[in-house]
């Protein structure tokens, strides 16, 4: 079995700094970032407002892997695409109500 990649904690934050414009990691993402880029099966638990979405865009994109990500909340869908997109992430969403042309 071949062995994952080790990514460190500066490519972490370079990833982080390049889409997002953060310096430095809220508590508990490094370990949530972490457990996605080792395609470990987690649990996060964080209040609104914490930097969940991080914990699971920062992973894909290092990875440079497609991750789904299942939100039964559209306008949050949406507005995470729509931020993703504005910083050169490639993102999309796919929701009831959009229609299939639309699709990317």
């Amino acid at each position: 079995m071949k062995r994952p990649r080790s990514w460190s904690t500066a490519d972490v934050l370079a990833t982080l700094r390049r889409y997002w414009g953060y310096s430095e990691l809220r508590p508990l993402q490094e370990q949530a970032i972490r457990a996605g880029l080792e395609r470990r099966d987690s649990l996060v638990v964080m209040p609104t407002g914490s930097g969940k979405s991080l914990c699971y865009q920062v992973p894909a994109e290092l990875a440079q892997r497609t991750d789904i990500v299942v939100s039964p909340l559209i306008s949050l869908m949406k507005d995470q695409v729509d931020g993703l997109r504005e910083c050169g992430y490639p993102a999309a969403a796919l929701y009831s109500g959009i229609p299939l042309h639309a699709v990317q």
